[in-house]
């Protein structure tokens, strides 16, 4: 885990994803123009890792008043998505509830200009317990989610919880209704995909710093 923040410094930015192919995507990606401390936590897979890795990162005096954004991979679910399009959440919904996410139109707007030939696509992303295809992504389509993860519902929900912060889920589509995975990284989505993810940090820096000016 990065640094905590110094004597006088903003609250820092956590980024959790699962994955070590999503850490290592985030954190080989473009560092410059963070407005402050910035960490990748590495979660594990599934929400209940979610859920104790996030709870233990923000009962750390450091890192109590961070923002927090859920990244990583995700799966489509909408018809005409491709792997490499992005996923930014307006609310992730889990069993527990639903978690409304902040500054979506900036961030939306802020990574439009950082991967400028991605397809952004907004809406409900929902949370599962485990890999979801065929007719169970249809149904969850049905109820109107657009994407489907593991982790960000839990990271969003534990993260609110633990105290007021501005919180965000943006994920890459690695397969999608036409266009599934056996595996992420071994065909053309999972790379695709990748290097969406390698491109987002500038996006994230900029919703940071925009989630730390004041209220008008």
């Amino acid at each position: 885990m990065g640094r905590g923040p110094g004597p006088g410094a903003g609250p820092p930015l956590l980024i959790a994803c699962a994955l070590g192919i999503e850490q290592f995507a985030l954190r080989s990606g473009e560092r410059g123009g963070a407005s402050g401390p910035v960490t990748v936590l590495r979660t594990g897979m599934g929400p209940d890792r979610a859920r104790r890795a996030v709870s233990r990162v923000l009962g750390d005096e450091p890192w109590r008043d961070a923002a927090v954004i859920a990244s990583g991979f995700c799966a489509g679910l909408a018809p005409g998505m491709h792997p490499g399009d992005l996923i930014v959440a307006n609310e992730t919904r889990g069993p527990d509830g639903t978690t409304p996410c902040t500054g979506t139109e900036l961030l939306v707007k802020a990574l439009v200009e950082a991967v400028p030939r991605c397809a952004v696509h907004t809406g409900p992303l929902i949370g599962s317990d485990h890999v979801v295809r065929g007719p169970e992504r249809a149904a969850l389509a049905a109820g109107g989610a657009i994407a489907v993860d593991m982790e960000s519902a839990a990271t969003l929900r534990t993260a609110t919880s633990s105290g007021p912060r501005p919180v965000a889920a943006v994920r890459v589509v690695v397969d999608a209704p036409e266009h599934e995975l056996v595996r992420i990284g071994t065909v053309r989505g999972g790379i695709s995909a990748f290097r969406v993810l390698r491109a987002v940090l500038p996006a994230f820096f900029e919703w940071h710093r925009s989630s730390l000016l004041p209220r008008r």
